[in-house]
C-alpha cells in the first residue's frame, strides 16, 4: 500500500490523471479568450445562420462548438474503445496511445489561425480521452481487492485527477496574463507527456483484465424487476446532468467577467471552485462510501445540486460566485466516487471498461451540452442557462432516488438518507 492507504498503482495513475488534467483544463480558459483574441478567424463565420436550425452564428455559440466537440466525440466513443479494452485485454497501450494524441493536438493549436482547424484538433483530443479516461478508470476498479476498497480507491483517484483540473484554470488565468497563449498551450503538452511516461513506467495491466468479455457492445437500459432503468443507466443520465451544471458556466466567461466586473483570473478561480470543493471532499466520501453505502451520498449531491446550479444566474459579487461554485463541488463529490463505485459493484468480472464507460460517457457528453446549451439559453437573458440546469437537476435526483438500489448489503446506513425505497 502507499500513501492514504491506496494501492501505488492506483496512485500511479492518479498521479498521470493530474498532470494530464492540469494540461487540459487550461485549454477550458485558453481557448475562449484565443478565439475571441482575433488570433483565430471567425469573422467570415459569425453573422451567418446555422443550415439545419437557422440559429444566427454568434461568437459565444462558436466558442461552445469547440468547447462541447471534445466532449461529444469523447462521450460517444468511450463504450466502444471501454469494450475494446476489455476485449483486447490492452488498459494500458489505449491510455499512452490516447495521451499521445492529446499532447500532439494541444500543442497544433500554436500553429492554427483557422477556427476550422481548431475544430479538427478538438476532435482529435476527444478521441485521445476516449482511448484514456474508460481504461483509466477500469484500471482502478480492478485493483481494489474488495468492494470495502471501491470507493476509495476512486476518491483518491477523483481527488488527485480534480486537482489537476481544478487547478489548471487558474493557472491558466496567471500564464496567459504574463506569457501568452502559446505557453498555456505548452503546459498542456508538458502534462500529457508527463502522464504518457508515468503511465509507461509504472503501470501494467492487472490479470483481471484479461478475463473474458463478451462480443455485445450494447448498454443495459431497462432495470430487473419493478424497475423501469438499469441502475447505471439512470446514473448514467444523472451524471450527464451534473456534466451539464457544471460546464454551462465555462461558455459564459465574457458576460460574467462584465457582470461581475473582475479580472480573467477571477473567473479562473470560479470555475476552479467546483473541483477544489471535490479535492477536499473526494477521499472523505469515497471511503465513507464503503462504510455507509453508496446510495445515501448519491442522492444527498444531486440534491445539494439543485440550488447551487439554480442560484449561479442570481449572483452579483465575485465572492458570492465562488462560494455557490464551491458548494456545487460538494454536491460533484457527493456523486462521483460513490457512483463509479456503485457502478464496479455491478460490473462483471473482466466488463469494467464498458460498464464504467456509461458513467464516464456520461459525464464527458453533459460538459459537452452544458457549454452549447449555455451559449444558446443566455440570449434569453443571463440566469436562463442557470435556472434550466436546476430544472434539470431536480429531474436527475427523481430517475436516480427512483431507480438506483444500494449495493453494499453490509453498509450501516445513514440515519438521514433512506438507503431503500
Amino acid at each position: 500500500m502507499g500513501v492514504f492507504g491506496t494501492d501505488r498503482r492506483v496512485l500511479v495513475l492518479a498521479f498521470a490523471r493530474m498532470a494530464d488534467a492540469l494540461g487540459n483544463s487550461f485549454l477550458i480558459v485558453v481557448l475562449p479568450l484565443y478565439i475571441a483574441s482575433g488570433q483565430i478567424s471567425i469573422d467570415a463565420i459569425v453573422g451567418t445562420r446555422l443550415p439545419i436550425l437557422g440559429v444566427p452564428v454568434t461568437e459565444s455559440l462558436l466558442i461552445g462548438l469547440a468547447l462541447s466537440l471534445f466532449g461529444f466525440l469523447n462521450s460517444f466513443s468511450q463504450p466502444l474503445t471501454g469494450r475494446l479494452s476489455d476485449r483486447l485485454a490492452k488498459r494500458k497501450a489505449f491510455i499512452l496511445v490516447g495521451l499521445v494524441l492529446l499532447g500532439l493536438a494541444s500543442g497544433a493549436f500554436i500553429f492554427v489561425s483557422s477556427y476550422w482547424a481548431v475544430v479538427v484538433l478538438r476532435a482529435l483530443q476527444g478521441i485521445g480521452a476516449a482511448l484514456t479516461i474508460p481504461s483509466t478508470v477500469a484500471l482502478v476498479n480492478e485493483l481494489a481487492t474488495s468492494a470495502s476498497e471501491r470507493g476509495g480507491n476512486f476518491g483518491v483517484f477523483n481527488t488527485f485527477r480534480l486537482i489537476g483540473f481544478g487547478f489548471g484554470p487558474i493557472i491558466a488565468g496567471v500564464v496567459i496574463e504574463w506569457w501568452g497563449y502559446h505557453a498555456a498551450f505548452a503546459v498542456a503538452v508538458a502534462g500529457a507527456f508527463l502522464s504518457f511516461l508515468l503511465v509507461a513506467a509504472l503501470v501494467s495491466d492487472t490479470e483481471e483484465t484479461k478475463a473474458d468479455a463478451g462480443e455485445d457492445l450494447s448498454i443495459a437500459i431497462r432495470g430487473a424487476g419493478d424497475r423501469l432503468l438499469d441502475p447505471v443507466f439512470a446514473l448514467g443520465l444523472g451524471t450527464i446532468v451534473m456534466g451539464i451544471a457544471i460546464a454551462m458556466f465555462a461558455t459564459l466567461e465574457a458576460q460574467i467577467n462584465t457582470r461581475l466586473s473582475q479580472p480573467t483570473y477571477m473567473f479562473g478561480l470560479q470555475f476552479g471552485a467546483v473541483t477544489i470543493a471535490n479535492v477536499v471532499a473526494q477521499i472523505p466520501v469515497g471511503r465513507a462510501s464503503d462504510v455507509y453505502g453508496r446510495r445515501p451520498f448519491i442522492l444527498l449531491g444531486f440534491f445539494l445540486l439543485i440550488p447551487s446550479t439554480a442560484i449561479q444566474g442570481y449572483v452579483f459579487t465575485t465572492a458570492g460566485m465562488v462560494v455557490v461554485r464551491f458548494i456545487q463541488g460538494v454536491a460533484v463529490a457527493l456523486v462521483f466516487a460513490p457512483s463509479l463505485a456503485l457502478a464496479g459493484d455491478l460490473a462483471k468480472r473482466g466488463a469494467s471498461g464498458a460498464t464504467l464507460s456509461v458513467l464516464t460517457m456520461s459525464f464527458g457528453l453533459g460538459t459537452a451540452i452544458g457549454p452549447l446549451t449555455s451559449g444558446f439559453l443566455v440570449a434569453y437573458g443571463f440566469a436562463v442557462p442557470f435556472v434550466v440546469g436546476g430544472a434539470l437537476s431536480v429531474a436527475a435526483f427523481g430517475i436516480v432516488y427512483s431507480q438506483v438500489e444500494e449495493t453494499l448489503s453490509d453498509s450501516r446506513g445513514i440515519p438521514f438518507v433512506s438507503t431503500a425505497d
